[in-house]
């Protein structure tokens, strides 16, 4: 993901000629019209080249290139169409900020700890999976402004006697692997009452199956989860709230401050709220 610094690409002036009292000659119209040519050529020009310079000077795993590691089984943000291709919220505002950088975006599917792993390592320029911001992830990557605000939710059967967060203790919660609703319940019940799975879909077939109690997991994907399997619920009271961030590697502050501003600037012309709005819709 290259920085949108890219995108400060210089402004070309254009120069109009007024005429002093009289209208202009034919050949002065046409001298005209081709220097605002010119003028608009030379902008295009040049705003390519900035684009290409700021891409250069951006560190990617390969050149050329925005490599995003995440973990696909996580709708609306990231998931697997019937074509094999990968849509979302996620998919679709790195693929802006790519276009933004001018690179070519490439996205990596895996399990949500290995994705984060992978921009430690240095395998991925970025991570995009629904990924909360916490001092332990801090210490190993760093992280762009927020761009996403997430709620974790109890997803229930219809007739669990679960009304609150309260009722959990003594229950046998779902969560998928590494995320902050596992870490979050761990802390709160202990590793054995906790059943970690590799993705919330996993998670949520052991609800419906009956070997869990309940599946703690971000509301946006508990939301497709319930309306694709008949006899759950969602409790009206959250776990947590959290922001949604980018990770990136270490120490990378020209990438970190190159995709910080990507997403100030779809912010600010209403893209990111529009590839939200396409995927959430308000209640």
């Amino acid at each position: 993901m290259k920085k949108f610094a890219a995108l400060l690409l210089g402004t070309a002036m254009v120069l109009s000629l007024a005429a002093c009292g009289g209208s202009a000659t034919t050949s002065e119209s046409t001298a005209s019209s081709e220097a605002s040519s010119a003028a608009s050529s030379e902008a295009a020009s040049t705003e390519e080249a900035s684009a290409e310079t700021a891409a250069a000077e951006l560190t990617t795993v390969t050149d050329g290139t925005l490599t995003m590691s995440t973990n696909a089984a996580f709708p609306p943000y990231e998931m697997t169409a019937d074509d094999g291709s990968f849509e979302g919220i996620d998919i679709e505002v790195a693929q802006a900020i790519a276009d933004k950088l001018g690179l070519t975006l490439q996205v990596d599917d895996m399990d949500f700890d290995a994705a984060l792993l992978a921009v430690q390592n240095g395998k991925s320029d970025m991570v995009m999976a629904g990924v909360t911001v916490t001092e332990e992830r801090q210490k190993v990557m760093d992280f762009t402004d927020s761009y996403a605000t997430g709620i974790q939710s109890i997803i229930v059967p219809e007739d669990s006697d679960i009304a609150s967060i309260d009722d959990l203790a003594g229950k046998t919660i779902g969560t998928q692997r590494g995320t902050t609703g596992y870490l979050y319940c761990v802390d709160e019940f202990g590793d054995d009452a906790v059943i970690a799975y590799d993705n919330g879909l996993t998670a949520v077939k052991a609800l419906t199956n009956g070997q869990v109690d309940c599946v703690v997991i971000d509301n946006a994907p508990a939301q497709e989860f319930v309306a694709a399997n008949q006899g759950l619920k969602i409790l009206d009271t959250p776990y947590a709230e959290e922001n949604y961030a980018i990770g990136v590697a270490k120490g990378n502050t020209a990438l970190l401050d190159a995709i910080n501003g990507a997403l100030a600037e779809l912010q600010a012309d209403g893209t990111l709220q529009s590839i939200v709005d396409k995927y959430i819709t308000a209640e």
